[in-house]
């Protein structure tokens, strides 16, 4: 296993990433775009512009360039799958900018799906519901609990549930899913 730490954001570290991935590998068969930021405590009239450039900068423009490297290295058979979030179409108050961000790689998703449909790349968009993750680190109580009541299966959902939707994604179980949209999200955006 090779460590290599990159910035999404950085087009210098995305090339020593990919360069060291070709060297050791030659070819990326899946790619997991995780990386996000963003504040659900950010209204409308607090919104910088420092604070969208650097939410779009690693949610949006980030996937878009770890995407062009990886899919360079990929062949047939290959997949992609691009962390969203049900938050793209639940409109929740402080949120505005991270959620336009997911809704982006909604987009993505379709747009390259079509685009790769050629070269035999699956693209799909994961799209978890509130995760029991670091993001919730200094959120309020109150503000935790006022998302817990948009979740009808009553709790946040476990870093290990996402990664069993990943590996379905990535697998072979999952063949003939492409350019959709896959809620794990304990019905948030469901209902």
């Amino acid at each position: 296993m090779t460590g290599v730490q990159a910035d999404s954001g950085s087009p210098a570290d995305l090339d020593r990433l990919f360069d060291t991935v070709q060297a050791g590998h030659g070819r990326v068969d899946i790619l997991y775009a995780s990386a996000g930021i963003g504040s659900l405590t950010e209204p409308l009239e607090a919104v910088t512009t420092e604070s969208f450039d650097d939410v779009f900068g690693v949610d949006v423009r980030g996937t878009l360039l770890t995407a062009q490297k990886a899919v360079a290295l990929m062949s047939a058979g290959g997949s992609v799958i691009i962390n969203g979030s049900a938050g793209a179409v639940k409109g929740v108050p402080g949120s505005s900018v991270y959620a336009a961000s997911k809704a982006a790689l909604r987009s993505f998703a379709r747009t390259w799906t079509a685009e790769l449909a050629g070269r035999g790349i699956r693209v799909n968009l994961l799209s978890p519901g509130p995760i029991d993750t670091a993001i919730f680190d200094g959120i309020p109580a109150e503000i935790q609990a006022g998302i817990k009541i948009m979740i009808p299966a009553g709790r946040f959902g476990r870093p290990e549930e996402i990664a069993n939707a990943v590996l379905f994604l990535a697998s072979d179980d999952s063949s003939f899913v492409t350019g959709t949209e896959l809620a794990v999200d304990g019905g948030t955006a469901q209902v």
